[in-house]
């Protein structure tokens, strides 16, 4: 297993909410959209770079994820995307998007317009997605 730092844009961006030993789970610190970020603790930058093994688990805990914000948030879309032009390491965000969010019909990626978590609303999403996820 490798040596795993998180990326400083990562942890000045978002909270952590779960960690294994093959990912950490964060929430990007925008309450206007559900958006979590997965992180496999891999220095690969690209899914195609992993093992089969890995590659399963990564798309079995993007599935765990899509349906708790499906469920708990009423989301009309996810976006489910790995782009990593800015940041190098691997992370695939998950976002539930509403019709009427601020950044519909376009991308969140990069929007001013944020509003910041409460920390008490952070410590439920964790203690809820935890709960889901069995970590």
């Amino acid at each position: 297993m490798i040596e795993f730092k998180l990326d400083l844009r990562l942890q000045k961006d978002c909270f952590i909410l779960a960690e294994s030993d093959f990912f950490v789970v964060l929430l990007m610190n925008n309450s206007l959209v559900p958006w979590f970020i997965l992180v496999p603790k891999t220095d690969c930058s690209e899914i195609y770079q992993l093992d089969d093994a890995l590659q399963s688990k990564i798309l079995a805990m993007i599935n765990q994820i899509s349906r708790f914000v499906s469920a708990e948030y009423k989301t009309d879309k996810l976006n489910v995307a790995s782009i990593g032009n800015i940041v190098n390491q691997m992370h695939i965000h998950i976002v539930g998007r509403y019709k009427t969010d601020p950044y519909w019909p376009g991308v969140v990626w990069g929007a001013s317009e944020k509003t910041a978590y409460e920390l008490e609303k952070v410590k439920g999403i964790k203690m809820k997605l935890n709960s889901i996820l069995g970590m």
